[in-house]
């Protein structure tokens, strides 16, 4: 979806994939970024935590909120500032849906990198409750600890059990964990709690429908997947990049075309 951005505006670059051993990336961030002449890029896991080291310019409040970091630009005196975009791209998807978590009780489930950029985005609109629940309990409390950090005024709560996320009573029910990728995946969730009026956004975009969404939309569920959120995250990262507005339509095209591949 990059390059087709690139294309669109004429410009001379291109988007490449670096592979990078955890060992490797101190020599990534002092060495590849000035030898390649590279102008931004983004960061996957495994390196989203670690790569906050080596960040020598500004430090967004998204990357300080979730201490981790998906897109770094290199500024014109050298230095390499870095942003999270996931949260806002996830908010923007929601948007675009009309759905808003203002006022309203929000189960999330996983505690991992994706779940703290939900959960921060989430928090941010100002819910009434906000449950997580996670395998990793160390994992729950300390995003608990983050909400309450940068949301004092939101009500966060961690369940030990999945069934505690009370999702009958929920309004938004998001799946931040891989479970669902594979086909021998368990659905998440007992079938009985998911009901009519309950919005269930899983970050799993392939498959395009996960059992958790399938069981949803029998179920009289508003739905999506991921796949939204992984455009706005990457249109984000694009306009950080070249100060250009993101071409939505083409790079949504791109990514739709190669989804399909």
């Amino acid at each position: 979806m990059h390059n087709a951005a690139f294309a669109h505006y004429k410009m001379e670059a291109d988007y490449q994939l670096f592979e990078v051993a955890p060992e490797a990336l101190g020599d990534f961030f002092e060495k590849t970024v000035a030898q390649k002449k590279l102008g931004g890029f983004n960061v996957t896991v495994p390196h989203k935590e670690g790569a906050i080291a080596y960040l020598t310019g500004k430090i967004s409040e998204s990357v300080k909120m979730n201490r981790a970091v998906n897109t770094v630009c290199v500024e014109r005196d050298g230095s390499l500032s870095g942003d999270n975009t996931d949260g806002e791209g996830f908010s923007r998807d929601l948007k675009e849906r009309r759905v808003t978590a203002a006022l309203k009780n929000v189960s999330l489930i996983g505690a991992g990198g994706g779940a703290k950029a939900v959960a921060t985005a989430l928090a941010g609109q100002k819910p009434k409750r906000l449950y997580l629940f996670d395998i990793d309990q160390k994992k729950v409390a300390s995003l608990v600890a983050i909400v309450r950090e940068f949301f004092p005024n939101v009500a966060v709560q961690g369940v030990g059990q999945i069934e505690d996320l009370k999702i009958k009573e929920s309004d938004i029910l998001v799946n931040a964990t891989p479970i669902g990728m594979k086909e021998a995946d368990p659905l998440l969730v007992p079938k009985e709690g998911l009901h009519q009026g309950l919005f269930v956004y899983d970050l799993i975009y392939n498959p395009a429908e996960t059992k958790l969404l399938k069981a949803a939309k029998e179920s009289g569920c508003q739905c999506a997947n991921g796949l939204g959120m992984l455009l706005y995250q990457g249109c984000l990262a694009f306009e950080k990049w070249t100060n250009k507005k993101a071409p939505v339509d083409v790079m949504r095209k791109a990514l739709m075309e190669r989804m399909r591949a």
